[in-house]
C-alpha cells in the first residue's frame, strides 16, 4: 500500500472510450428513453442519490456526474428512487463499472428531522417540497438495493452523510453509537470530502479491470481490511493522548476463566503476533503508520473512549501530516485513509466549467408549476460558488470535516464565466446575483503564508482562539472580484448571502465598506452564536467583542454611504458548555440591543462533528481527554433534557408572551426575580396579560423587520442548510 502525497492531475487521465465519439448530454440520463436518445446501450456508472437531480454545480451529484462524463464515462443517475423494492433501481439497467451512491447533498436524517427529533414534512430537495422521498439512513438503504438489483457491481458510497458516518459515530436519532456506515452498507468503498479526484480515480481504475478489492490506497477513501498490512507501523491512540484504563464490564454470558472481547490490550498482543510491522526509514515513517483508534464495541460502551476517538480523528486532517486510521468493528477492520490532496484552482475551474444546463431534470415539468418547483434549487440558482473548504473549525459546523480547512479558491475567469452563464442561461434571470459566496463569504484566496507551515499544522481553526500569525487575511482579491461581477453586462446587483466570518472581516475595514456600499439589501445576516466565552469556548468562536467591532464598521460604512441597514445575528440554543445563567446573560444582552428573534434553533449534534462528541461523553475533546478528574479537560455542561433545551430556547424568545411563564419560574430558581417586572432593566413583565412591549430604533420595530426577513429565510439555519458541496 503506497499512499502518493502528489496526486495525479484529474485532467491527466486519458479519455475513456466514449469521449471518442460522444458530445456531452444536455442532461445526464435518468430513464431508458433518455438513453435510447443518446443513443446508449448501457452506463458505466449508475449514480443514485437522494435529491432531485439538479443540473448545477451546486448539486453533488450533477458535479460527480458531469466530472466522470468529462473523462469519458457513461453515466446515469437515479434520482430518489422508490427504495422499498430494487425495482427502480434497474431503471437504467446493469452499471458497466460501478454504482455511486449518496444520500444527497445533505445528511437524510437531518434532512427530515428536527433538532427536537420530529419529522419535517417538507423537503427543500424534491420537487414540489414534499417530504418523505428519501429514507432514513438513505445510503445504507440504496447500496442494499443496488446490490439487489444487480448483483456483483462493485458499490461505491459518498457525499455528506458517508463523509460523517466513516468512523463509528453518535447518531443522535437513535441516542446511540452506530458502526461505520461502510460496515452497515456493505459497500466496497467509502469516498469521504470532496470526491472528485477520488471518483475519477475509481473509475479509471476500474475501467481498466482492476479489481476494486485492490483499492486499498486511495486518499479520501475507507474500505474494509483484515489488518494492518506488512510494511506499516501501527500506533495504538493511547500512545498519542492517553484515556486512562479502560473500564472493564462483566459480560454475564462468559464463562468463568474467558475473556471479554472488549479486552483491547489482548487483541493487540494477538495482532502483534500474527502481522510483524517492518520499521520504515524514520523520513517516510509518518506516511506509512497508522494509528488504531479505540474499537466500535469499546467507544460504544465507554464516553471517555469516544471522547479520546473523535480527538483523534480530528487531529489526523490535515491532508499535509494526516495518517490513516484504523478501527475493528467486531472480527472486521474500518481502514480509512488520509484525506485526499486538494484540488488546485485549475482543476477546480475544470470542475465548475463543465457545460451544466443549470436546470432541474426536464422529466419533472414545467420549473414554475408548484408542483414541479424544487425549493433548494430556486434559493441557489442565481448564486455562484467561489471558493470550497473551510479553517473555522466551529464545532457544531460539519464543514470543515467534510470539505477540509484548507480554502480552494477558483479563478476569477472560471466565476465570471459562470455568472454570465447565469445570465444567459437561468429562466427569467433580473440581473441579481443571490451570492457570491460557498461555506463561508469571506475566505476567497485566504491561505497559509507557509506552505511548509500548513503542511506540518495540526490546530483544529486558523481563527481560534485568535487568528494565527502565518494567516494570510488579504481581502482585496475578494474586493476585485465583487467589483468586476458588478460591472458585467446585465448583472444589476450582487448580494452575498453566505455566512460571513465577522472577526476576519474586520482586518480588512476597505472590505466592510465595500461590503454595506453594494452588497447588502437593507439586512445583513450573521451569526455570533452566543455571548458567553463558555458556549463560545466550546463552539470555537470568537468572543462577543469581534461581532462588536464588525457592527462599529458596518454601521459607520452604511451611515457614510447613506443607507439605513441591519445586522440580524443568530444564535444558538442548548450547545455543549452552556448553562441557564449563559442563556440568561444572552437574553439580556438581546433586550439591551433591542433584538427580537422570530425564530431560533436548538443544537443538533450532526455526525462525528466535535461538538456531538461532547454532546455524548460530557467532556471536551478539544482538550487532551484522561479519566483523572484533575487531568482531563473541564466537564463540559451538556443542557440534554427536553425541559432544559425549551428554557434555553425560550431566553432567545423572550419578548414571547407564551414563554413568560416558563421563564418567570425559571428566574425564581436561579435567585433573578429582580428581572422580573416591566422596568426597562428588567427581562418579562410580572403579569401575564402585560401587553408586549414594540421596541424602536431609528423608529422601526425591530420585531417586525427580523419576523419579515427571517420568514423568508431558512428557519432551521443549523439543521436544514442549504450545501453546495460534492
Amino acid at each position: 500500500m503506497n499512499l502518493k502525497q502528489t496526486p495525479k492531475h484529474i485532467l491527466s487521465y486519458p479519455k475513456y472510450w466514449a469521449a471518442a465519439h460522444e458530445p456531452p448530454a444536455y442532461q445526464l440520463p435518468m430513464c431508458k428513453a433518455d438513453m435510447d436518445a443518446l443513443g446508449w446501450d448501457s452506463c458505466d456508472i449508475v449514480l443514485v442519490t437522494g435529491d432531485a437531480y439538479v443540473d448545477l454545480p451546486s448539486f453533488g451529484m450533477a458535479v460527480v456526474g458531469r466530472a466522470l462524463e468529462a473523462q469519458g464515462f457513461r453515466v446515469g443517475i437515479i434520482a430518489q428512487p422508490d427504495w422499498k423494492s430494487a425495482d427502480a433501481f434497474r431503471a437504467l439497467g446493469k452499471p458497466n463499472l460501478f454504482w455511486g451512491v449518496t444520500a444527497g447533498n445533505m445528511d437524510s436524517m437531518v434532512n427530515r428531522y428536527t433538532s427536537e427529533r420530529k419529522i419535517r414534512s417538507d423537503d427543500a430537495y424534491t420537487p414540489g417540497d414534499v417530504g418523505g422521498k428519501r429514507p432514513d439512513r438513505a445510503v445504507t438503504v440504496y447500496a442494499q438495493r443496488c446490490r439487489e438489483a444487480f448483483k456483483g457491481v462493485p458499490v461505491v458510497i459518498g457525499g455528506i452523510e458517508a463523509s460523517l458516518r466513516r468512523i463509528a459515530h453518535y447518531d443522535y436519532w437513535s441516542d446511540k453509537v452506530r458502526r461505520s456506515v461502510l460496515m452497515d452498507s456493505k459497500a466496497d468503498m467509502l469516498v469521504y470530502g470532496n470526491g472528485e479526484r477520488q471518483i475519477i480515480e475509481i473509475a479509471h481504475r476500474l475501467g481498466a479491470s482492476e479489481d476494486i478489492k485492490s483499492m486499498v490506497n486511495i486518499r479520501g477513501t475507507a474500505v474494509m481490511v483484515k489488518g494492518v498490512p506488512a510494511g506499516w507501523l501501527e500506533k495504538d491512540s493511547s500512545e498519542i493522548d492517553t484515556p486512562g484504563a479502560l473500564i472493564q464490564h462483566a459480560d454475564p454470558y462468559l464463562m468463568a476463566g474467558n475473556q471479554s472481547n472488549c479486552d483491547e490490550k489482548k487483541l493487540h498482543r494477538e495482532r502483534e503476533k500474527t502481522a510483524p510491522i517492518s520499521i520504515l526509514d524514520v523520513s517516510k515513517q509518518r506516511e506509512h503508520t497508522v494509528i488504531r483508534l479505540p474499537s466500535y464495541e469499546a467507544v460504544a460502551e465507554d464516553e471517555v473512549l469516544y471522547a479520546h476517538a473523535s480527538r483523534l480523528l480530528h487531529l489526523e486532517t490535515n491532508p499535509g501530516n494526516a495518517r490513516a486510521l484504523i478501527q475493528q468493528h467486531g472480527s472486521r477492520e474500518v481502514w480509512i485513509n488520509p484525506p485526499p490532496i486538494p484540488l488546485s484552482t485549475e482543476e477546480l475551474d475544470a470542475v465548475f466549467d463543465l457545460p451544466y444546463s443549470r436546470l432541474p431534470y426536464i422529466g419533472y415539468g414545467d420549473i414554475k408549476a408548484k408542483a414541479s418547483k424544487i425549493p433548494a434549487y430556486e434559493m441557489i440558482k442565481n448564486s455562484v460558488n467561489i471558493m470550497r473548504g473551510c479553517f473555522g473549525g466551529c464545532t457544531f459546523c460539519s464543514i470543515t470535516e467534510h470539505e477540509g480547512r484548507i480554502i480552494q479558491s477558483r479563478s476569477e475567469a472560471s466565476i465570471l464565466k459562470e455568472v454570465e452563464a447565469i445570465r444567459d442561461k437561468t429562466p427569467g434571470f433580473s440581473g441579481v446575483i443571490s451570492d457570491l459566496g460557498g461555506p463561508t463569504a469571506n475566505m476567497y484566496r485566504l491561505k497559509c503564508k507557509s506552505a511548509e507551515i500548513e503542511a506540518a499544522c495540526r490546530r483544529p481553526s486558523c481563527v481560534f482562539p485568535g487568528i494565527c500569525e502565518n494567516l494570510n487575511t488579504n481581502h482585496d482579491p475578494l474586493i476585485k472580484l465583487y467589483r468586476k461581477t458588478r460591472s458585467l453586462k446585465g448583472i444589476k446587483r450582487v448580494f452575498i448571502a453566505s455566512g460571513l466570518r465577522y472577526d476576519l472581516a474586520v482586518e480588512s475595514p476597505a472590505y466592510i465598506k465595500e461590503l454595506v456600499s453594494h452588497h447588502v439589501g437593507g439586512y445583513l445576516k450573521i451569526a455570533p452564536e452566543h455571548t458567553e466565552g463558555g458556549p463560545l469556548d466550546k463552539m470555537m468562536k470568537p468572543g462577543i467583542g469581534s461581532y462588536d467591532a464588525f457592527r462599529a464598521l458596518f454601521d459607520k460604512f452604511s451611515k457614510e454611504v447613506g443607507k439605513k441597514q441591519y445586522l440580524i445575528p443568530y444564535f444558538i440554543a442548548a450547545h455543549p458548555g452552556t448553562t441557564d445563567e449563559d442563556m440568561l446573560h444572552l437574553a439580556l444582552w438581546l433586550k439591551k440591543n433591542q433584538y427580537k428573534a422570530d425564530q431560533v434553533q436548538a443544537f443538533l449534534p450532526s455526525p462525528m462533528s466535535t461538538a456531538a462528541a461532547m454532546y455524548r461523553s460530557g467532556r471536551n475533546p478539544l482538550k487532551k481527554i484522561s479519566r483523572v478528574q484533575a487531568k482531563y479537560s473541564e466537564p463540559v455542561a451538556i443542557p440534554r433534557r427536553k425541559k432544559q433545551r425549551d428554557l434555553h430556547k425560550a431566553f432567545l424568545r423572550y419578548h414571547d408572551k407564551d414563554n413568560w411563564p416558563m421563564l418567570r419560574e425559571a428566574l425564581k430558581k436561579m435567585g433573578r426575580s429582580d428581572l422580573i417586572g416591566s422596568g426597562e432593566d428588567q427581562l418579562i413583565p410580572a403579569y401575564q396579560s402585560a401587553p408586549q412591549s414594540t421596541s424602536k430604533k431609528d423608529g422601526v420595530s425591530f420585531r417586525t423587520q427580523h419576523s419579515r426577513v427571517e420568514r423568508k429565510g431558512n428557519p432551521t439555519r443549523h439543521a436544514k442548510k442549504i450545501p453546495r458541496s460534492v
